[in-house]
């Protein structure tokens, strides 16, 4: 699990390890909890192009690039393998 998802897990006071032997299928849960939340950001972050990128203005280019960048950050942050 990606250590900034089990800080997450310790801050929120969800504690997987009381659990015993069904520990190991709340801490897939929580993951794949996790993971659904990660991937909707990246989601709502992703650029949308309704015209051709070559098309745009400096400032949709800019745009688009900051997007962009935002996603990259929030892939990077949580680990996120394409």
């Amino acid at each position: 699990m990606n250590e900034r998802i089990r800080q997450f897990e310790l801050e929120s006071h969800i504690d997987v390890y009381a659990l015993g032997k069904d520990r190991a299928k709340w801490e897939s849960v929580l993951q794949k909890f996790a993971e659904l939340i990660v991937k909707e950001c990246i989601n709502v972050c992703e650029p949308v192009l309704d015209e051709p990128y070559e098309d745009m203005s400096e400032f949709g280019k800019g745009l688009v690039e900051g997007q962009d960048v935002a996603v990259e950050k929030i892939k990077k942050h949580f680990g996120v393998e394409e």
